[in-house]
């Protein structure tokens, strides 16, 4: 696959009434992509919390040359969101109005504002139908919000680990991970420095990785940590090994992400409500047209199964799917067998 930019020049006025001007939007889609004799239908996936807009490196086990969904049989295309650090507009790009990085005063951007920017691209790129829109987690949020607003454009789809209204349960999550972030000084000085005319940010380290810390237990599950994590020492007198592994996970996130965008990102989930103006989530999952199938994860304690039966019993004609897991969340991104078997249920891949 191959990553590009859009650039749209004109104001981009945000659900909240705040505006953006010159946004850049970064996005990977299949090399041949407008070379082709004939043009091949349409995988557009949408990107999780921190990935990025490759899904060959972060869902590898589904997307790439010789996999389920190859780029040379489909022309997948996946947006970087609005907010991440991964090349489309963020917290840490240069305010055209002020000449210095936006950092906090970055606008709280919406699901729904994530969505338009799609739609923007979309309509940039000249695609008229998307046979296969798949999201998992807030890629999942997105995918529902697209559908939703853009109905007609959108064939089929296939929901991960998500649901239609962000809950007390994950807001509660999300607060307590903006917590962590402002409880970290460095990350209020909100200090940076340039780099070939790009900012860096210096500080909101430790918040950031505290934050993950705390994400991470709620992406896995009770028996997934026993598995994994488990002390070896029988006579072991302190907890080592999950402390050694949260402390790893923290700083994993911190060498590739920043703390303004994941701040940023924690506000965009907390957004979430295909209901919102639409008279209410079940008036919203009703106007949903695509052919779509909503996936849940037994041990899933982010998002339990009930959210995507729920979907699946308001979604005209939607089919509900359950995979087994031990790893909670994540297993979305893990079980791809069984998220493969699925996908086959999908017309485009049969």
């Amino acid at each position: 696959m191959e990553k590009r930019f859009f650039r749209y020049d004109a104001e981009l006025i945000l659900e909240s009434g705040e505006t953006l001007s010159g946004i850049e939007i970064c996005y990977h889609i299949s090399k041949e992509y407008g070379k082709e004799a004939q043009p091949k239908k349409v995988v557009w996936i949408t990107h999780a919390l921190t990935a990025n807009s490759n899904p060959c490196e972060w869902w590898d086990t589904m997307v790439g040359e010789g996999k389920y969904l190859d780029p040379r049989k489909f022309t997948i295309v996946c947006a970087n969101i609005l907010g991440s650090c991964y090349g489309s507009t963020n917290p840490l790009s240069i305010n055209p109005h002020s000449g210095k990085p936006y950092m906090l005063g970055f606008p709280k951007t919406t699901v729904r504002d994530i969505a338009a920017c799609h739609e923007l691209l979309r309509k940039e790129l000249g695609i008229e139908e998307i046979e296969l829109l798949v999201g998992g987690s807030v890629g999942g949020f997105q995918a529902l919000e697209w559908s939703i607003m853009s109905s007609s454009r959108i064939k089929n789809m296939i929901l991960l680990a998500c649901g239609a209204r962000v809950t007390p349960w994950l807001g509660a999550f999300n607060e307590t991970m903006r917590m962590a972030l402002h409880a970290d000084p460095t990350f209020e000085a909100q200090e940076y420095d340039l780099a070939d005319g790009k900012a860096v940010a210096k500080g909101g380290k430790r918040g950031l990785a505290a934050a993950r810390a705390l994400a991470l237990i709620s992406y896995r599950s009770y028996t997934g940590y026993l598995t994994t994590q488990p002390e070896t020492d029988e006579d072991t007198m302190w907890c080592t090994r999950v402390g050694s592994y949260q402390q790893y996970q923290g700083k994993k996130l911190v060498d590739r992400f920043d703390a303004y965008s994941y701040n940023s990102m924690v506000y965009i989930t907390d957004s979430h409500n295909i209901g919102r103006k639409r008279g209410g989530v079940e008036a919203a999952l009703k106007q949903v047209k695509a052919n779509c199938i909503c996936v849940g994860i037994d041990s899933d304690g982010l998002f339990p199964c009930c959210e995507q039966q729920f979907m699946a019993e308001h979604i005209p004609g939607a089919q509900y799917r359950e995979i087994t897991s031990l790893f909670g969340h994540d297993g979305f991104l893990l079980e791809w067998k069984q998220i493969t078997d699925i996908f086959k249920e999908v017309i485009i891949c049969k």
